[in-house]
């Protein structure tokens, strides 16, 4: 694979690909990174994660609280969505698809 390539379709796409994983459940950073990590265009490290979480969580698009665990082991943070992150991620979605649609028909010509 073009690492270079990689790259920038994960700079543009994460984002959107975490939100899409938090609208399924309530996860974790190292949850979410594990996740990730099954689609090697996907994959990441916590140096990337974490900085957008906290950009996601800034913007208002995601909520977190914390939730303890079995014992002896440290509560996580977790995040989910707020109705304002669901509606950008709508907006992301639509967004997507033209995208999609677009590349495919560039292909076709």
């Amino acid at each position: 694979m073009n690492e270079e390539w990689i790259s920038q379709i994960k700079r543009g796409t994460l984002e959107f690909a975490i939100l899409i994983l938090i609208k399924k459940k309530d996860r974790y950073g190292y949850d979410l990174i594990q996740t990730l990590e099954k689609y090697p265009m996907l994959q990441t490290k916590e140096s990337t994660v974490y900085p957008l979480l906290r950009r996601l969580l800034k913007n208002n698009y995601l909520e977190a609280y914390w939730k303890n665990m079995e014992e002896g082991t440290p509560p996580r943070k977790y995040y989910r969505l707020t109705d304002f992150g669901s509606l950008y991620l709508k907006t992301l979605e639509k967004d997507w698809l033209v995208l999609v649609e677009n590349i495919s028909n560039l292909r076709e010509e």
